[in-house]
């Protein structure tokens, strides 16, 4: 993706003013002194979507939902990434229906317009803003959604549409998008390089993310709708002639940031945030991520994370409470082992270049014998993420939308189960593991990686195992596959509000007190599990359409 970065500022200086939030049930209140959305240009409109959309999903990926796969773990103010622990009032959506405002505004002035180019535009980032809430929460507002203007009780309070049919919508926004953006460069008009964040106005692009999406989509529902899925994934596979999709990096869906203030940064930089108990500090890699890419002998390990600043040895004939520092390493004393062992229940690990913390361990700041027992702290004997998000901005720190590899997977998996998707599944494979190394910018190491712990294998397991892998910073994807598959077998710990994986997002208490009818319908539709006690239905272990009768993921 090239990047514009004079001409980012400004679009993203016009993104801040365009933002808005709802006053009351029936008035939309604008910023006064930005650019009401309704008079804008759907080039401006267009560019506040893409920003929001992509920091939507670095947000989840490198938030807590990175602590729910086991991508990471906090050492400090923890509870919610490491141990699930989300208010039971929810977590809102207000934010993904406030882009989808924008991107309503951006699809009427397109109609308006004739602007086919804006039109597919909004009908994919209509497709994907959609497609997380009814991921992440199940059941939503959708054809009723984003009406309030219009007043009336059923669009102030809008039904909740089935998840399943959310689904469905996107399904077919994506295909109207695929029509709409199948003209030469040269048929559309309007088009403004600098204000498309993503690919710079190139058509083409923007329609093989529109049939990579649908992809995405048919796949997730293949548990529960085989036919639908199976019909729809072999229909782009076998024609992609009239459905291209993203098969290269080229073609990543990916946001560059800025680096200037706060809002453009990488997220938990320590640029702007110095605190020695800042963002980035806080963040660790978790064991079980750390261990699976030493146990494969993966390079991704040293572009994810630091080595740790200070390997421990362990002196078994040293007399009590020694502990020095020798060449670099801390040497330490039997007892204290042991004693630390004994207190916290948590092995010392010995580890002298990665090591992860533990899912849902008690430790928290302590951990490894930790000599500052501060939260969030730099620990000398844990890996600290790669010094390189400490930046602001990067050839690495990009907010990645949609990446080739999820798409080649995809594919393997289709070729897995048999489905006629053009290749087999080892070759989607391999093509997809070497998309990551490109992604990740190890694609050197590629051939002896495959040739190794890598090799395909023919299971499910080793292909969903190495998706998480690639999902790093993406990784509500890998919780989307975790539901789906139940894998990789991830395992909760001892600090973990359930001893389970959640499954969902909580309805929020604001939209349980303003709509409570149609909030409360959705949520008598959930299925509740051994885990959702002592919640009502509304829990995040409450089973949506999506997985109910799949036994899936536990």
């Amino acid at each position: 993706m090239k990047t514009y970065k004079n001409k980012v500022t400004i679009v993203l200086a016009t993104v801040v003013a365009l933002v808005f939030s709802c006053k009351d049930l029936d008035e939309l209140n604008i910023n006064p002194n930005g650019v009401d959305p309704a008079d804008g240009h759907p080039n401006l409109l267009m560019a506040t979507v893409m920003t929001g959309v992509a920091q939507t999903v670095v947000e989840l990926g490198y938030g807590d939902i990175a602590g729910v796969v086991q991508h990471t773990q906090k050492d400090g103010w923890s509870g919610g990434h490491n141990d699930y622990d989300w208010v039971s009032g929810g977590q809102s959506w207000s934010g993904y229906y406030g882009i989808l405002r924008t991107n309503d505004e951006m699809l009427k002035k397109a109609e308006e317009m004739e602007l086919d180019f804006h039109k597919g535009v909004g009908l994919v980032m209509r497709a994907y803003t959609f497609g997380l809430i009814a991921d992440l929460w199940g059941d939503a507002p959708y054809t009723n959604a984003l009406k309030g203007e219009e007043g009336g009780e059923e669009n102030l309070k809008p039904v909740y549409d089935d998840q399943r049919d959310i689904y469905m919508g996107i399904l077919a926004d994506l295909e109207q998008a695929n029509t709409l953006l199948s003209g030469t460069q040269d048929s559309y008009s309007d088009i403004i390089p600098a204000q498309d964040v993503f690919y710079a106005g190139d058509v083409s692009k923007w329609r093989k993310f529109a049939n990579s999406l649908a992809l995405r989509y048919f796949m997730r529902i293949s548990n529960k709708e085989e036919a639908i899925a199976k019909a729809g994934i072999e229909k782009i596979a076998g024609d992609l002639a009239n459905y291209p999709i993203i098969t290269s990096t080229d073609d990543d869906v990916m946001m560059d940031y800025i680096g200037a203030s706060t809002y453009d940064s990488w997220p938990n930089n320590t640029v702007f945030d110095r605190s020695t108990s800042g963002g980035y500090n806080r963040v660790k890699l978790c064991s079980t991520l750390i261990e699976k890419l030493q146990s494969l002998d993966d390079p991704r390990i040293a572009v994810y994370a630091d080595k740790i600043e200070i390997p421990l040895v362990l002196e078994p004939d040293w007399e009590d409470d020694r502990d020095e520092i020798i060449d670099g390493k801390r040497h330490v004393a039997q007892n204290i082992v042991d004693d630390y062992e004994a207190n916290w229940g948590v092995p010392v690990n010995f580890d002298q270049e990665y090591i992860g913390l533990p899912p849902s361990s008690p430790t928290g700041g302590t951990y490894n014998l930790n000599p500052d027992l501060a939260q969030g702290t730099l620990n000398p004997h844990c890996s600290q993420l790669n010094s390189m998000y400490k930046e602001t901005a990067g050839p690495l720190l990009q907010a990645r939308v949609m990446a080739a590899s999820e798409i080649l997977f995809i594919l393997s998996e289709a070729a897995l189960k048999g489905w006629s998707v053009g290749n087999d599944s080892k070759a989607y494979y391999e093509a997809a593991v070497q998309a990551s190394f490109e992604t990740w910018g190890v694609a050197d190491e590629y051939d002896a990686y495959i040739a190794g712990a890598a090799a395909h294998d023919g299971t499910l397991e080793q292909l969903i195992e190495q998706k998480w892998i690639a999902n790093w910073t993406t990784a509500s994807e890998a919780w989307f596959d975790y539901r789906r598959t139940g894998l990789p077998d991830l395992e909760t710990g001892p600090s973990a509000r359930r001893q389970a994986i959640p499954l969902r997002f909580y309805y929020m208490l604001e939209e349980i007190q303003l709509n409570p009818d149609n909030v409360n319908a959705a949520i008598e539709k959930l299925e509740a599990t051994s885990f959702t006690s002592p919640d009502p239905k509304n829990s995040a272990w409450s089973r949506p359409w999506l997985i109910q009768g799949t036994n899936k993921p536990w």
